[in-house]
């Protein structure tokens, strides 16, 4: 039988199409906006991969937080709040707390954020069974990145490769890994991480792929992965490949990259008896008691 984590990942090609299709006229941030953009977990993450793309693209200084780690008097024009659930305990408080103009990206229209935010844009369509996200926090993504013009037809071309494209045993066997980003992929490395983590409860790390070779590629050897989302720099797999470890990588867009490592993460769940839907530990949304 399927499950909900493995259908919401085979959906995300539709998904990306339907989000770069209605980007909202007003909702999102303007040029030229000072901008922080919050979240928690995964949305954190992809927070961390728009930031990067919003400052590439012109668009104006764009700072990505951790919810309960955003400075309050900080001046922007705009707080950027991701929330699939609409409930998270970190990114309510501190739309309740600043004064900034806000806006909100969420899953669910029948949560508190509805009313906490000054604008919401809601994707209930890419909203997810499965307490780990996979489609929503890529569809979000999409939007974002139509949001500063960019032409996502390849990156969709490569999603579908992605979903349909068998998973190398190495990658489902591996001891461990260790993913790399560079600029706006540096957020999805962290996301796949914990993506691993979550599903499959495996060892894995993330960095920028510059600070790779300052300590942590002492990690690295047989039956270990190194796994580049987008562009390596150069020599690096050179590096990885003398120790015995392995160097994945691909010509992916690599948003469509992190589908196959989800996917990689839903193969080693199954292999260790696990249900990738219900992750030990964790629940849909963090609310806390006050």
């Amino acid at each position: 039988m399927t499950t909900h984590t493995e259908a919401e990942i085979a959906s995300q090609p539709s998904c990306w199409r339907r989000a770069i299709a209605s980007v909202p006229a007003d909702a999102l941030p303007r040029h030229g906006e000072r901008v922080a953009v919050v979240g928690c977990g995964t949305s954190w993450f992809i927070a961390m991969a728009y930031a990067a793309l919003r400052e590439r693209a012109g668009h104006g200084e764009t700072d990505a937080f951790a919810a309960s780690e955003a400075p309050i008097g900080r001046s922007y024009d705009r707080v950027l709040a991701l929330t699939r659930s609409g409930t998270t305990t970190e990114v309510l408080e501190l739309l309740a707390r600043t004064t900034t103009k806000t806006t909100a990206i969420t899953a669910d229209p029948g949560t508190p954020i509805m009313t906490a935010a000054d604008e919401v844009v809601v994707l209930d369509y890419a909203d997810e069974q499965s307490v780990v996200q996979t489609r929503f926090a890529t569809t979000q993504l999409a939007l974002l990145r139509a949001s500063l013009g960019e032409d996502l037809t390849k990156a969709v071309e490569d999603a579908e490769a992605a979903v349909a494209a068998p998973l190398p045993d190495e990658l489902v066997r591996a001891e461990q890994f260790s993913f790399l980003g560079t600029g706006w992929s540096v957020g999805l490395a962290q996301e796949a991480a914990l993506k691993m983590r979550e599903a499959s409860r495996s060892w894995t790390e993330a960095y920028p792929a510059m600070e790779y070779r300052h300590g942590p590629i002492s990690i690295a050897a047989p039956g270990r992965v190194t796994w580049m989302l987008g562009a390596a720099p150069e020599g690096l797999r050179a590096q990885v490949e003398e120790t015995g470890g392995t160097f994945f990588e691909t010509a992916l867009d690599p948003m469509a990259e992190l589908i196959r490592a989800q996917r990689v993460a839903v193969a080693r769940a199954f292999a260790q008896g696990l249900n990738p839907d219900e992750p030990m530990h964790l629940t849909r949304s963090v609310i806390l008691s006050s």
